[in-house]
C-alpha cells in the first residue's frame, strides 16, 4: 500500500511541476511520463483541485489547468527604519517577515532562500541610495516567486558610472562575470553571481534593460526594455528542488584553488551592440575586462555565429600570451568560430606563447561545442 500512496505523491508532483509547461495538455503528458490511463490522471487532477493546489477552467475537451496561488504578501520598508539600528537588518527581516511566509521548505530549500534574500536585500539597502524597499512573495503548491524593489538610482546605471563603463549593457556584462563590486571594503562582489545560478529564474530590470539567468543555462542574456527607476530583482524557485548552494558554489570553484571563485563564464553575445559583428580588438578588451581575476574563463559563444580576426587573436593569442597561469576554453562554438580560434592559437603556437587548449567542460559538466 506505501508502494501505491508513494507514486500517488510522485504523479501529483510531477503534475504540479510540469502544469505551467503543460496547462492543456497536463493529463495526457503524466499518462504518458507514468504509464497510466487518463482517468488514473484525471483522477489526481481532482484531488489537486479539491485541495486548491490547482484550478481548472473550460470545458472537457479544451480544460485548462493552472497553479493556484496559495500565498500572496507583500510589505514596504524605509531605510530610516534601518539607519544607525543594529537591531534591525535583514536577518531579522528574514527571520521575522520572510521565513514565516515561506513556510515549511526543505532545509535546502530553506538555505538557498536565506543565502539570496539576505544577499539581495543588504544590496538594496547599501548600495541603491534609495528611502523605500518593496519585498512581494508569491507561493503556489510548486514554486516560490520573490520581487525586491527599490527606488534608488538603478544597479545598472551605478556601476557604470563607478566603473566608467561604455554604457548600462556593459555594466550587465560585467555583472555576468562575478567578482564585480562597487564598494570592494564591504563585499566581494560574489552575491549576485552564485545568487543567480541558485534559481530556476532569475532577473535583474532596471533603467531600460533587463538581466536574466535561468538555470542549466550557462550563458546569461539581457533585453532592453521602457526604462523604470530603482531595481527590482526577481527570484523563483521550485519548492522540492534538490539543488543546494554548496552545489552551486563547487559549480565555479576547485580544491586545487582551496575552494576559491575561480572560474566563470563569460557570455560573449552581451559585448554585442545591436546587429554589429564582434570583430575588433576593442570590443575584445572589453569582453576582456577583470577576467584576469579567475584561473579558468569559459566564453560561451552561443548565438554568435562568427568573430572577426583580430577579435580571436585579442583573446586566444595576444591575452592568452600575457597570462599563460590562465585557462582559456570555448563553448558553444560555431564552425567558424573554431576556425577563428584556431587560427589565433596557431599564431600562438609560432610564437611558442599559446593558451590553453579550448575544449574543456562547462560548468555543468557539459562537453563544449
Amino acid at each position: 500500500m506505501s508502494g501505491v500512496r508513494t507514486r500517488g505523491k510522485d504523479v501529483r508532483r510531477y503534475i504540479l511541476d510540469h502544469i505551467d509547461e503543460f496547462p492543456k495538455d497536463i493529463s495526457k503528458k503524466t499518462a504518458e511520463k507514468f504509464r497510466i490511463t487518463r482517468q488514473a490522471v484525471n483522477k489526481h487532477l481532482r484531488r489537486l483541485t479539491e485541495e486548491k493546489a490547482i484550478t481548472e477552467s473550460g470545458e472537457t475537451r479544451s480544460r485548462v489547468y493552472k497553479l493556484a496561488p496559495l500565498s500572496e504578501w507583500r510589505k514596504t520598508y524605509r531605510y530610516e527604519e534601518f539607519r544607525g539600528s543594529p537591531a534591525l537588518g535583514e536577518d531579522i527581516v528574514w527571520r521575522d517577515d520572510i521565513l514565516p511566509v515561506l513556510g515549511q521548505v526543505p532545509d535546502n530549500v530553506r538555505n538557498i532562500w536565506m543565502h539570496a534574500f539576505t544577499e539581495m536585500f543588504n544590496n538594496a539597502l547599501e548600495h541603491s541610495g534609495g528611502d523605500t524597499f518593496v519585498v512581494e512573495i508569491k507561493k503556489t503548491a510548486a514554486t516560490t516567486e520573490m520581487f525586491i524593489a527599490d527606488n534608488g538610482v538603478g544597479i545598472f546605471r551605478k556601476i557604470q558610472k563607478a566603473l566608467s563603463l561604455l554604457d548600462e549593457r556593459h555594466a550587465v556584462l560585467e555583472l555576468a562575470k562575478g567578482k564585480l563590486t562597487t564598494d570592494p571594503s564591504k563585499h566581494s562582489g560574489e552575491g549576485i553571481f552564485f545568487t543567480s545560478r541558485m534559481f530556476d529564474e532569475y532577473a535583474i530590470l532596471s533603467g531600460g534593460v533587463h538581466f536574466s539567468h535561468e538555470f542549466g543555462k550557462d550563458e546569461d542574456w539581457i533585453l532592453e526594455k521602457a526604462p523604470q527607476d530603482g531595481t527590482t530583482v526577481y527570484m523563483k524557485l521550485n519548492n522540492h528542488t534538490s539543488r543546494t548552494t554548496k552545489k552551486v558554489f563547487d559549480q565555479f570553484s576547485s580544491e586545487e584553488d582551496d575552494y576559491q571563485f575561480n572560474k566563470t563564464v563569460v557570455p560573449v553575445k552581451l559585448a554585442q551592440y545591436g546587429n554589429d559583428q564582434l570583430v575588433s580588438r576593442s570590443q575584445a578588451k572589453r569582453l576582456l575586462a577583470r577576467v584576469e581575476l579567475f584561473r579558468i574563463v569559459i566564453f560561451d559563444f552561443k548565438d554568435v555565429p562568427t568573430i572577426g580576426q583580430a577579435f580571436a587573436d585579442e583573446i586566444f593569442r595576444v591575452f592568452g600570451r600575457l597570462h599563460p597561469e590562465m585557462e582559456l576554453h570555448a563553448l558553444h562554438a560555431s564552425p567558424e568560430v573554431k576556425r577563428m580560434i584556431a587560427r589565433a592559437k596557431s599564431g600562438a603556437a609560432a610564437s611558442d606563447a599559446g593558451p590553453a587548449e579550448t575544449s574543456a567542460p562547462s560548468p555543468d559538466g557539459q562537453k563544449p561545442a
